[in-house]
């Protein structure tokens, strides 16, 4: 697993754990009390360190490597899912997943950043950040949604869109401004989940719902730390000041009144516990649908545009 920097004594723990549990038998039988405190001393320290998170240790929470993505929602949260690809316009865009899919039994349409968990799978999905196709494909599984009167559910995790000179040309912009506005004008129920990072226009790309719940350890931001230090400061080592003043955690968005509802983590973090990260997300969005599905198409696109316009 992947120590973050605040997990130094975690980590050492853990180590000396490893060596007494795989040791041999005899070693083993005579080592149960040195672990057994080890073990009481491990979850003292992981209460300790994840009670009080800076936001800039939350920053790297939301961004661990073995955080549930997209695709593990959709092989434990749902059931059925069936990908629909490409955006009919010019191609496919791996950095978004999308698709029909069961949820607690109800139909659904799925749409969410992908950022993929090894090296391979990254550079496949983009690390999460989509390209013009990504969005246009988002809009086009949006409208089929509405067609067959199906909710639309979506999960955010992204840095942001892709900033290459490519993406611009091909309209990123424009892509980003149409899947906000189909998403506002949608008339069927729209839930998004945060489950990682909300970095700029790219998550609020799939974020213009008529409830927005996010993850405990979750960020949501109008720009990535390191983005904004390099135009304030001009300099990315002041990305942990940035995370400070932009109010980027769970509680500030609760506070703010940006997100319906904060999901807690297991302490330690998702990363660790992701079955039951995944089980808590999937509870709220069942919950938030429930409340959505009494509205009417009209009541649905008024509370929507009432939400972000009193924001």
């Amino acid at each position: 697993m992947q120590y973050l920097d605040f997990e130094k004594q975690i980590k050492d723990v853990d180590e000396k754990l490893d060596r007494l549990t795989h040791g041999e038998k005899a070693l083993l039988d005579k080592s149960q009390l040195e672990i057994k405190r080890l073990t009481t001393k491990r979850q003292r320290l992981i209460a300790t360190a994840y009670k009080k998170l800076s936001p800039w240790e939350k920053a790297q929470v939301a961004r661990h490597e073995s955080r549930p993505h997209t695709l593990d929602y959709l092989e434990n949260v749902f059931s059925d899912f069936e990908p629909l690809c490409g955006d009919r316009l010019s191609g496919e865009d791996a950095a978004i997943i999308g698709g029909l899919a069961k949820l607690n039994g109800k139909t659904v349409m799925v749409l969410g950043h992908e950022k993929g968990h090894d090296i391979d799978s990254r550079l496949k999905h983009n690390f999460g950040m989509a390209k013009p196709e990504g969005y246009r494909k988002a809009i086009r599984l949006m409208h089929l949604a509405e067609q067959y009167n199906v909710p639309v559910v979506t999960l955010v995790d992204t840095a942001g869109a892709f900033p290459g000179v490519e993406a611009e040309a091909h309209g990123q912009g424009e892509a980003i401004a149409s899947c906000i506005e189909t998403s506002l004008n949608l008339k069927v129920p729209v839930v998004s989940c945060i489950i990682g990072e909300g970095g700029s226009g790219g998550a609020l790309a799939l974020a213009a719902g008529n409830a927005v719940i996010m993850l405990e350890n979750a960020i949501y931001s109008v720009i990535s730390p390191e983005g904004c230090a390099s135009i304030l400061w001009k300099d990315f080592k002041y990305a942990k000041k940035a995370t400070e003043i932009l109010h980027l955690t769970a509680a500030d968005m609760l506070r703010l009144k940006v997100v319906e509802e904060v999901i807690p983590e297991p302490l330690g973090g998702a990363h660790r516990y992701p079955k039951e990260t995944m089980s808590a997300v999937a509870e709220s969005l069942v919950r938030q649908l429930a409340k959505l599905e009494q509205m009417s198409s009209e009541a649905l696109i008024a509370q929507r545009h009432q939400r972000f316009l009193s924001i």
